[in-house]
């Protein structure tokens, strides 16, 4: 009998701990299938602001805190520009001090946290350039997907596609010089966006669903004067650019891909963000499974018609070695097998989607002669 108690006890141990573990799987799965839009993914530092003067603002000294060129600072409520550390200011053991470009809202003080991001911009094209715009909605599969569009005088649009725990907002980077080259722009939002639609099981695909709104977004440019698109992406945006041109019906009229910090492996960028929120590594194939089950992903290594090897257009990628989030070594793989078609501009010290910021003029020079014989 007591052999039989010993067993049924060690039985229900076993089982609570493997539901215990599914249990943590599934929770760790949730640092990307439900990524807050405009809050920071688990891989970006909080740092602690120390002081600010003219000019100038002390934060936490960190590797992040380091990064070359220019990021918003947001905290809660707060946002402000920051450009690069000052060589002449005096740094503190444990403190880095950068340029204060701006303050765009609220005010940043001594013990406040904040986090740097790729958007210089908050609001609309009008309110944070002064631009003329239109808000318009694309009729998606989910319902109606609100978008920004500048006009230009030029027949190829460019279609802007966010990615993960980011907004629209992220293209506002690059719509002045866009604009300025006459080049017309539609800055979408994709389901689960604030005013899009949700997803039906509230949960983000890594672009094997969310393409199809890209997808809306290309034919409602061709039925609006579009001659042909160009679809600009970074992190699961690109990837959702990647399946639109190897999936759409529309695919002929798309003329280019410009790739920002491409996710071409869902289940590394997982376990990349499962692990920042210190996720013990034995849990990490459980995340991955989770999220397989929960969202019914692909997995990497199953037959994708839409796997990057798929490309069959001019390919502009920006990455860079420091991305945490989605592997440099795959983009210099996926650039490697495609030599005639996909560009690859490194950019060093940058962190996930935000290539720009390391660099504007470079990367935007490097857009510039890519997009020139395209629009």
């Amino acid at each position: 009998m007591r052999t039989v108690t010993a067993t049924a006890a060690a039985v229900t141990a076993a089982l609570a701990a493997g539901a215990a573990s599914v249990a943590a799987g599934r929770l760790a799965s949730d640092a990307a299938l439900k990524a807050p839009p405009g809050r920071p993914l688990p891989t970006e530092p909080r740092l602690t602001v120390h002081g600010t003067a003219a000019g100038q603002i002390t934060l936490t000294r960190d590797l992040a805190a380091l990064r070359p060129g220019r990021y918003g600072l947001a905290g809660d409520g707060s946002h402000a520009v920051v450009g690069p550390v000052l060589a002449t200011a005096e740094h503190g053991a444990d403190t880095v001090v950068r340029r204060l470009e701006r303050v765009t809202h609220g005010t940043f003080r001594a013990g406040d946290r904040a986090w740097l991001t790729p958007n210089l911009h908050v609001g609309n094209p009008g309110t944070a350039l002064g631009l003329d715009y239109s808000d318009v909605d694309v009729p998606g599969e989910l319902g109606p997907l609100p978008a920004w569009f500048l006009p230009g005088a030029r027949p190829t649009w460019v279609i802007a596609v966010h990615g993960l725990a980011a907004t629209r907002e992220h293209a506002l980077n690059l719509i002045a010089p866009l604009h300025e080259r006459h080049v017309p722009v539609l800055a979408l939002t994709h389901r689960g966006d604030a005013g899009a639609p949700p997803s039906p099981d509230g949960l983000h695909h890594f672009g094997q669903t969310e393409w199809r709104d890209v997808d809306a977004a290309v034919h409602y440019a061709l039925d609006h004067g579009a001659r042909q698109v160009v679809l600009l992406g970074w992190s699961t945006g690109a990837t959702m650019a990647l399946r639109t041109a190897a999936l759409s019906d529309a695919r002929d009229r798309i003329a280019g891909l410009v790739l920002d910090s491409p996710v071409l492996s869902w289940e590394t960028t997982l376990r990349a963000l499962a692990a920042a929120r210190r996720t013990p590594g034995v849990l990490l194939p459980l995340a991955v499974r989770a999220a397989q089950g929960r969202a019914h992903l692909h997995t990497d290594h199953a037959a994708d018609p839409a796997a990057p090897e798929s490309v069959t257009v001019p390919t502009l990628v920006f990455h860079g070695p420091d991305d945490t989030v989605a592997p440099w070594r795959l983009t210099r793989r996926f650039a490697d097998a495609h030599p005639r078609l996909v560009s690859l501009h490194t950019v060093r010290g940058a962190p996930h989607a935000a290539m720009w910021n390391a660099d504007p003029d470079s990367y935007q020079e490097t857009l510039r002669r890519f997009l020139t014989p395209l629009v």
